[in-house]
């Protein structure tokens, strides 16, 4: 009877093993975390009495943390067993939630905080990654995370208006457990890179001049529109929203990019790698002008649903696309991991001058700045000699 119950148990663990089902728990999970423990970490932390600069403290502290941490975890996705490695960094992010809501004293803040960042954007490539190399379309897996951070995002304001502030790190710790019960079920194909390889590394990579060059035009993309999440909430209340509306239309520009990630499997194995950073890059200099013009409140709206989240992801998936194009798939995971770590680099460059510009301007003359800094970007994209990289049906 025992052994029956045994050989149950077993065959009912191996059908979940690389199931529709594991994929779901992952992504689904990984983004409502995410959008739990950061999307009111400003308001959370005003409420306890701590000062705007402070805030500004802590998230700083938690793009260089990251900034320095994301190769690292790059390479050792590389070189060792992924679900070892992501599950000891989730594992990790639970604990730091844990301390972050006992503490009290803004260095514990500032530590945990950055602890728990550090570990949910380490693992963000490898998730990306996960999505191409696993027998699912693409679309079909990574719409969950886009569903997974809008419900994170409304969650969050739920726990905190009606339970309390420190329920969402309870629940965070709840779905952090639900998405490595997702990593563990997942088997993608993905290649490790042997102890051989290990001299490769970093150097090697950045010898790749196309990579290179695809750096520059991810720093500018990254900078604008990382900076752009932040100031947009407070640009529309400050062009006469309140608040409650804003954070209407901000939920809504999440569900924006759904049909895109639905729509992946039709159009990113077919477009070429450089009209799909064309179009990118195009929406976002949009953007920018629309905001940088200060054209009426009902187009300020239309863009940030078009291009808010939309372009963000249409840039996630191009970058899989071109680090799959130019580097070799041994050493993608560390490649995706230096793309990442520039991302916090020149996000913490662009918020501080974009704070610094609106302390002494207006957002119009922010957005006409950025618009500069995207029309330079479009210019590096059309000189970019870059393999269409269709070769490859990672989205089919």
């Amino acid at each position: 009877m025992e052994s029956i119950r045994n050989y149950k148990s077993v065959s009912l663990w191996q059908r979940y093993q690389n199931s529709y089902l594991s994929y779901f728990f992952m992504y689904n999970f990984y983004y409502l975390s995410w959008a739990l423990f950061s999307a009111l970490i400003s308001v959370y932390l005003m409420g306890m009495g701590f000062k705007a600069s402070e805030v500004s403290l802590v998230v700083s502290a938690s793009f260089l943390i990251s900034l320095i941490t994301q190769p690292i975890i790059g390479k050792w996705n590389d070189q060792y067993n992924l679900k070892k490695v992501n599950t000891i960094l989730f594992l990790i992010a639970i604990v730091g939630g844990l301390v972050f809501m006992l503490s009290r004293y803004l260095i514990m803040i500032m530590i945990s905080y950055s602890v728990v960042l550090m570990s949910i954007n380490g693992v963000n490539p490898i998730m990306e990654k996960i999505a191409t190399a696993s027998p699912y379309q693409y679309g079909k897996i990574r719409i969950w995370g886009t569903i997974g951070y809008a419900l994170g995002s409304q969650l969050a304001g739920i726990l905190y208006e009606r339970i309390s502030p420190q329920s969402i790190f309870i629940v965070f710790v709840f779905t952090m457990f639900l998405c490595i019960l997702g990593l563990l079920g997942t088997q993608p194909h993905m290649q490790k890179q042997s102890q051989r390889d290990n001299t490769a590394k970093t150097s090697e990579i950045l010898k790749n001049k196309k990579f290179l060059y695809y750096l520059m035009i991810c720093g500018l993309f990254y900078g604008v529109t990382y900076m752009s999440n932040t100031f947009i909430p407070s640009m529309l209340t400050d062009k006469g929203l309140d608040v409650g509306i804003t954070s209407t239309v901000l939920s809504i520009a999440v569900f924006c990019e759904a049909p895109l990630v639905l729509l992946s499997s039709h159009f990113m194995d077919r477009l070429s790698n450089k009209t799909l950073l064309m179009i990118a890059t195009t929406m976002v200099c949009a953007q920018c002008a629309v905001y940088g013009l200060d054209m009426p409140m009902w187009m300020t709206v239309i863009v940030t649903f078009l291009v808010k989240h939309p372009a963000g992801m249409l840039f996630i998936m191009i970058n899989l696309k071109v680090v799959n194009t130019l580097i070799d798939e041994k050493h993608q995971m560390t490649a995706l991991a230096i793309v990442a770590t520039l991302k916090n680099l020149v996000s913490i460059i662009f918020q501080n001058a974009a704070g610094h510009i609106l302390d002494i301007s207006s957002y119009s003359y922010l957005y006409m700045i950025c618009l500069m800094c995207m029309v330079i970007s479009l210019l590096l994209v059309i000189f970019f000699r870059i393999d269409r990289g269709n070769d490859k049906t990672l989205f089919s």
